[in-house]
């Protein structure tokens, strides 16, 4: 309860911000008659925010839920401790002055944060530690939507790989706990939420699987886009403001084209899905085609696909912040132009577009993170009731089934794959993951060369354990390897000794790992090799031997010391 209090904190402080600059930057375009001046704001904001994570945060700061992930796979659920303000303190500039991300994702971080950090004051187990992690990340779902459930199910979905039975009451208490807080003091205006009445009509369902199968291929479309804009911001590594201020300067121009990519876009959504849409047309430059359905799809459609732009920008530049928004955002508007497009073209005269412009959020969100009972129920308590049940998962259950056909992993897995720490649900793999085999390798080794002979080999052998000789040439590269087991009989026989050349006995090793090798290849090599040690090679040249019992052993210290507390 402590950690989804002070995770709620966290989420009314960072809402009732973005919410309150929402409604500024609004009312400079409406009273003032200053047209576009929102475009300006994120700029600033993603400026101020590189200025504190070098000024004030070390230089850097961990963004996106993966990291959360990596915590619990590799680090044993301990999660640094800035991250309990660095999270709120960065996305609060950058998404509460217009950049085009989410808070969500910083909102889990800090609950996670929040939640290792109690544990870590008060001596928890590794076990204790993570189960408190993944409730401040319940928490924080839970007071972002006042939807405990979908708190649960996130945590036990995304965060947790391996939950027991009475894992659910203290991640329970703390949703609940989240949502309450949040729901006492957040207005209904700040928070995302439809009140009115959604039915479902059965006749209807063909669209909706349609709606489905293109949230899927949306969800793939904005995985990559996402992760291509984000890279091609890596070129301006070494200079932080130049790369702050040429994103934003780039984001500037598409907010003023599409000024609905302004901040989280909640207040879109709703607009999205109100009985007057076309209003997302006004101070666009579009505005005078407000009566035009055609336009507004159109419109709608761009906004759709360009998100992934905008939110690469955003996050790519310096700024912090999220995909758990845009994705929602996403969804919004995909499920209003799939609705809309049949409507116009005279398919179907009776769709509901609310509906459809609900639905859809959950199609995006199953088919990014790969979650969709979180879609499924987070869409329902934002709604207030379940009768779209059936179409949410129709919806989620497609789009989730052709994301996983194109990308095996979700988008916050999918960053951990490219850098070779994978999470998945085989915990024995996590183990597996979690061990550094850099520290197992043994690099006290003697070599030999092709010059040298059996008699300095002998010399070697009586005086050193070491049964396996590297042959390395004048580069330090590998030539081979010498195994005494397989030439015992010429090392007893001493006219072979003198007589018999290096070359004769030199074997060409079938098998080497290289040094920044994953843990999960290593072992897959020495399956399929028969091999217990297999050469190490660093930058071409031979490093070490790395023994499968040494692996083995440090697997079985990592499964003792959880299974001790």
């Amino acid at each position: 309860m402590v950690v989804a209090i002070s995770c709620a904190l966290a989420v009314i402080v960072l809402k009732i911000f973005a919410h309150n600059v929402f409604l500024w930057a609004n009312y400079i375009n409406k009273y003032l008659k200053l047209p576009y001046s929102n475009s300006i704001l994120p700029i600033i904001g993603i400026v101020l925010t590189v200025f504190v994570v070098k000024r004030f945060l070390d230089g850097s700061i961990e963004k996106g839920s993966s990291n959360i992930l990596y915590a619990v796979a590799r680090k044993g659920g301990i999660v640094p401790r800035k991250q309990m303000y660095a999270q709120i303190l960065t996305s609060s500039l950058t998404v509460g002055l217009g950049g085009s991300a989410g808070l969500e994702s910083p909102i889990v971080i800090t609950g996670a944060a929040f939640g290792s950090n109690f544990a870590q004051k008060y001596k928890l187990s590794q076990k204790d530690r993570i189960l408190l992690l993944a409730c401040g990340v319940s928490a924080g779902i839970g007071a972002a939507f006042n939807a405990p459930i979908a708190g649960v199910l996130f945590a036990i979905e995304v965060v947790l790989t391996d939950v027991t039975i009475s894992a659910f009451i203290p991640i329970m208490i703390s949703a609940a706990t989240g949502s309450l807080v949040s729901q006492m003091i957040l207005s209904d205006d700040i928070l995302l939420n439809f009140k009115g009445e959604q039915n479902f009509d059965f006749h209807n369902t063909p669209y909706y699987i349609l709606l489905g199968l293109l949230a899927g291929f949306v969800s793939v479309h904005h995985a990559r886009t996402f992760r291509k804009v984000e890279h091609y911001f890596n070129h301006f590594s070494k200079k932080p403001y130049r790369k702050a201020i040429f994103g934003a300067t780039m984001l500037a121009g598409l907010i003023f084209l599409f000024p609905t990519l302004f901040g989280e876009g909640y207040e879109s959504i709703k607009t999205l899905s109100s009985s007057n849409p076309e209003s997302l047309l006004e101070n666009t430059l579009l505005e005078k085609y407000m009566s035009n359905e055609w336009i507004l799809l159109i419109f709608i459609g761009v906004i759709a696909l360009v998100k992934s732009v905008a939110t690469g920008i955003t996050l790519g530049s310096g700024g912090n912040g999220g995909n758990f928004a845009p994705s929602l955002f996403v969804g919004s508007y995909l499920g209003f132009f799939v609705s809309k497009s049949i409507e116009l073209l005279g398919i179907s005269s009776s769709l509901p577009v609310v509906n459809f412009t609900i639905v859809g959020m959950a199609g995006i969100l199953s088919g990014l993170f790969h979650a969709p009972l979180t879609a499924i129920f987070l869409i329902g308590e934002i709604t207030g009731g379940y009768n779209l049940m059936i179409p949410l998962m129709i919806v989620s259950s497609v789009s989730f089934a052709v994301s996983k056909r194109f990308e095996k992993h979700s988008m916050d897995v999918k960053a951990l794959a490219d850098k070779g720490d994978v999470f998945t649900s085989n915990k024995d793999l996590n183990i597996l993951q979690s061990i550094n085999s850099l520290n197992l390798i043994d690099t006290d080794i003697q070599t030999i060369t092709l010059q040298s002979n059996l008699e300095n080999l002998v010399e070697l052998l009586s005086s050193k354990k070491q049964t396996i000789y590297p042959v390395i040439d004048e580069n330090a590269a590998l030539i081979g390897l010498i195994d005494f087991e397989k030439i015992r009989p010429i090392i007893f026989n001493s006219f072979q000794v003198k007589y018999t050349p290096i070359k004769d006995v030199v074997e060409l090793p079938d098998v080497s790992i290289d040094f920044d090798e994953s843990i999960e290849s290593i072992m897959q090599k020495f399956e399929t090799s028969q091999k217990s040690i297999l050469p190490v090679i660093k930058f071409g040249k031979f490093y070490g031997f790395l023994s499968k019992i040494a692996i083995l052993e440090a697997y079985r210290k990592k499964l003792k010391e959880i299974v001790i507390e």
